[in-house]
């Protein structure tokens, strides 16, 4: 069966939320298309669930490790340090190869990263575990967006990117709470070994049913990676999106990785509570994502950035001060400030892809890749050395995380004003070059269908 024929697809449902129904819609994405954000989509939540695990596992780490909130914070920086590495190594050479080739090679060893740590026996093997996942999977995102650039006209990404990190609410209401259950009843390492198996699938569906995305080879330059790099780096317009996205990382790193510890020690919840709460937000997350990303295509990226800013800036400061809590009160308010972080993500996840050439793409987005998970790791690690655990188990200075990171959300909206200004008066260069690049994908497929 041809996974790609329209009458007899298992990709029919998904292509049916993308296009709308057939009665009623001009098609907007083709088979093949739905098929890529489909692929994406499943790569992105094995990448965001082996990050994002860690944190309600830290609970439980903490205490079967002996852990610090300082040792455990680096728990979750060296992941970050070990991508931002390998996100500058990869950005001289990202596009003098098949994005294909690439996204196979580098999965393959962020799978046997997690491995890894599904086998980890001591605080030094997990660490060493992360470090490995991290110099692999820190690079997946950048080669993902890259083929969003190539594949998506700019007036269908933040649609796309709505799907793609839909990922991070259906870990959420899958994975994070089977995760939890199985760590609960089995160990912590049960949720890794859960990552691997789903991984290993992912990657056979990628070499099998993937095509060749080469296009950003016709091209090149006779340029050296060194140079590649170097050019990248120091254009201006460049720089600014790498700053405004260090911003815009430091705020979500400074509070997720003690999210579970401050919700059971200060809020009161118990370990039992943490899977329902993981789940219920991400269901209301997972409905908002592709809402999200339509909206932002059809009233523009940056209002929906504004409103999502305007909502954690309002609820920041009062949950970080929150006391003993009921259960439905800590759901309500973290669904909403998923909802703020999620309009943030998804729109400057696509005016991000409007920022640079057809020919810096992959550099582009391996540095900037870079910038965001170095940025992270610094920004755990000084959550760790702010946010103290007591004799009791309470967190203190929790509160001063949240007001940091208030700070950060005020600049970064700031920084986005200016940056959708310039992208408003001057993004003719880049966006021709993604919509030509997009359209001569789209060409080819058609061609290759009908032939």
């Amino acid at each position: 069966m041809n996974p790609f024929n329209q009458s007899c697809s298992p990709l029919l449902f998904l292509n049916v939320i993308c296009n709308g129904p057939s009665k009623m819609r001009i098609k907007t994405f083709s088979t093949y298309q739905v098929f890529v954000i489909t692929v994406l989509s499943l790569l992105q939540f094995t990448l965001v669930l082996d990050f994002i695990v860690i944190s309600p596992l830290g609970a439980q780490l903490i205490k079967e490790m002996n852990l610090s909130t300082a040792n455990f914070g680096l728990v979750v920086s060296v992941y970050a340090f070990s991508a931002g590495i390998s996100g500058i190594l990869t950005a001289g050479f990202a596009d003098k190869f098949d994005r294909r080739k690439l996204l196979l090679f580098f999965y393959a060893g962020f799978i046997a990263g997690t491995l890894l740590c599904g086998i980890a026996n001591s605080y030094r093997f997990l660490m060493v575990a992360r470090i490995i996942t991290g110099f692999f999977g820190g690079v997946i995102g950048s080669i993902s967006f890259a083929i969003v650039t190539d594949l998506f006209r700019m007036e269908l990404r933040g649609r796309v990117m709505g799907f793609i990190q839909m990922a991070f609410s259906v870990s959420q209401v899958l994975g994070i709470p089977i995760g939890l259950y199985l760590a609960n009843k089995l160990s912590w390492h049960s949720p890794f070994i859960m990552i691997f198996a789903i991984s290993i699938a992912v990657w056979m569906i990628i070499l099998i049913y993937l095509k060749p995305i080469n296009a950003h080879l016709g091209i090149q330059t006779d340029r050296n990676a060194f140079v590649h790099l170097f050019r990248t780096v120091s254009r201006f317009n460049y720089f600014g999106a790498f700053t405004v996205n260090m911003l815009l990382i430091t705020g979500g790193y400074m509070l997720m990785p003690l999210g579970s510890t401050f919700a059971v020690n200060n809020l009161g919840l118990t370990l039992d509570q943490l899977p329902g709460l993981y789940m219920i937000t991400g269901l209301f997350s997972m409905m908002a994502g592709p809402l999200i990303g339509k909206f932002s295509d059809m009233v523009g990226k940056y209002r929906i950035f504004f409103a999502g800013s305007l909502a954690m800036v309002i609820l920041l400061p009062i949950y970080c001060n929150l006391g003993i809590t009921s259960f439905w009160i800590v759901t309500l308010i973290n669904i909403i400030l998923t909802i703020g972080v999620l309009s943030r993500i998804i729109s400057v996840s696509a005016l991000m892809t409007a920022i640079p050439e057809a020919s810096d793409r992959g550099a582009f987005m391996s540095v900037n890749s870079s910038v965001q998970q170095v940025s992270g790791g610094i920004a755990a690690i000084i959550a760790g050395m702010i946010a103290k655990q007591s004799d009791t188990g309470r967190l203190i200075h929790y509160n001063t995380l949240g007001y940091v990171v208030v700070v950060t959300i005020i600049l970064t909206v700031v920084a986005m004003y200016y940056i959708n200004k310039f992208l408003r008066m001057a993004n003719r260069i880049p966006d021709h070059a993604a919509r030509t690049s997009g359209e001569d994908y789209n060409l080819a497929l058609q061609n290759k269908e009908t032939a």
